[in-house]
């Protein structure tokens, strides 16, 4: 008989027995479950209290090894090691290099014999030196680097001294290498002078000064400005090879600012259109360039405006048909507007004189000059440097006496700056200028959150 035919005689059979006994099955399986708990209650006891258990503190001392050892143990041979500090007033080379770790007789004569590389301890000190060694302190390299004294460029480029050894010979160089930049947000709050906010938020001056120069058409930042006042930025932090600059004032270009005056916002960012003339723009694309700046030197004390006035030298009340600025000799002047040179020289009581005719008819007068460094016919554009300040003629000390005519008659220079007209932003750049301020916006929201603790944070 086969399997599956025993299975379908025994099936009945099972469920009539389990029909029939119903009340006996289910005490035997909970007779059995029960016996299941009672053997489960009776060995978990038997399992030991982990908080009973005896505990021990191993205590040991451990010795590194020194650092010789270590490097020869990882088998760094041939491991060149960077090292970096600035030059002192009383510097010898030795002394330096000692500081350096550098242990190099060679490095050594060489450093006070040679013309170029001796420029590392001779002349300015704050050089910025970064020394490469070998583990024994023989000198691989050095490289120092230090600002540049060549006038315009000094804003622009810095010095690098290289050191560096071919074929068991030294060799020494200095290149002029232009700053790298990277972008800073600040903000501050005026408590009495733009100066002193800018100071209190750690900005450089050049910050402080381009600011009043950005707004100078919408704020009198010698009369308007109010406690409480606040502005945020963003600026070029100039960078060295990569490194912070530890000398002079280390910012470049404010690429954006918003300035609260009055419970008024003025907004400014530095955009380049088509044309490759780059300028300041407000928000919604109108650029803030206008066509005559309102200082023809960057921010001064204004010592005598557009009105009468006793006048210094003949001792009489005058109409001043001119402002002054008082600057120290040798400030730089600059053209206020594109134009013509009509006349470059002396002028009896304004000295040394540059005279510019623009359009329209208007004209400008810069006086008392301490030099001139343009010439007559020359054309000129807004913002190109025409001279210094100085006291040439009737001046009782150094300033700049500029005056602002129309068609013969003189105007205020600063209703004039107001009133002249804004440059227009063209067509093809105002898409890639409205990319620009979104990428801006976001950087000055962050600056502002600064603003009230006027300290400056760096955008990475």
């Amino acid at each position: 008989m086969s399997f599956q035919t025993l299975l379908q005689e025994a099936l009945p059979q099972t469920l009539r027995f389990g029909q029939e006994h119903r009340r006996s099955i289910t005490l035997a399986i909970l007779s059995l479950l029960g016996g299941f708990a009672i053997t489960a209650v009776a060995i978990a006891p038997l399992a030991p209290d982990a908080s009973s258990l005896p505990k021990r503190v191993v205590t040991e001392a451990v010795e590194p090894l020194d650092i010789a050892s270590q490097l020869e143990a990882l088998g760094t041979h041939g491991l060149v090691l960077r090292r970096s500090d600035v030059t002192r007033g009383n510097d010898t080379v030795d002394s330096l290099l000692a500081r350096l770790g550098v242990v190099d007789r060679q490095a050594a004569f060489y450093l006070r014999t040679d013309p170029i590389a001796r420029m590392l301890i001779s002349g300015r000190t704050g050089k910025l030196v970064q020394a490469e060694l070998r583990e024994d302190g023989s000198l691989v390299a050095l490289t120092a680097r230090y600002p540049s004294d060549l006038g315009d460029e000094g804003r622009t480029h810095f010095k690098r001294l290289e050191m560096t050894q071919e074929a068991g010979r030294w060799n020494a160089q200095v290149r002029t290498v232009p700053y790298t930049t990277r972008p800073v947000m600040a903000g501050g709050t005026i408590r009495s002078t733009l100066f002193a906010a800018t100071d209190a938020a750690n900005l450089p001056d050049s910050v402080a000064t381009q600011l009043a120069e950005i707004f100078a058409t919408d704020i009198d930042f010698h009369r308007a400005l109010r406690k409480g006042d606040s502005f945020h930025v963003v600026y070029e932090a100039l960078t060295a090879d990569g490194e912070a600059v530890p000398w002079g004032d280390s910012a470049g270009r404010v690429l954006a600012a918003e300035f609260i005056a009055g419970g008024r916002a003025h907004h400014a960012v530095w955009f380049v259109p088509a044309d490759g003339r780059g300028g300041y723009y407000g928000l919604d694309g109108e650029s803030r360039r206008r066509s005559f700046l309102a200082s023809p030197v960057e921010f001064s004390r204004m010592t005598s405006g557009f009105a009468e006035r006793l006048h210094p030298v003949l001792q009489t009340w005058r109409q001043h048909l001119g402002v002054d600025y008082s600057a120290p000799t040798g400030t730089p002047v600059r053209a206020v507007g594109d134009g013509i040179v009509e006349s470059a020289g002396w002028q009896n009581g304004y000295g040394n004189v540059v005279e510019i005719q623009h359009s329209q008819g208007r004209e400008t007068l810069y006086a008392h000059l301490s030099r001139i460094d343009v010439k007559k016919g020359q054309r000129i554009q807004q913002g190109q440097k025409l001279g210094a300040v100085g006291s040439t003629g009737w001046a009782t000390g150094p300033h700049l006496h500029f005056e602002f005519r129309v068609n013969g008659r003189h105007q205020d220079p600063l209703l004039a700056a107001k009133a002249s007209e804004n440059v227009v932003l063209d067509t093809v750049s105002r898409e890639r200028f409205a990319q620009t301020v979104r990428t801006i916006q976001a950087k000055l929201e962050v600056a502002s959150t600064v603003a009230g603790a006027g300290s400056t944070a760096r955008v990475e």
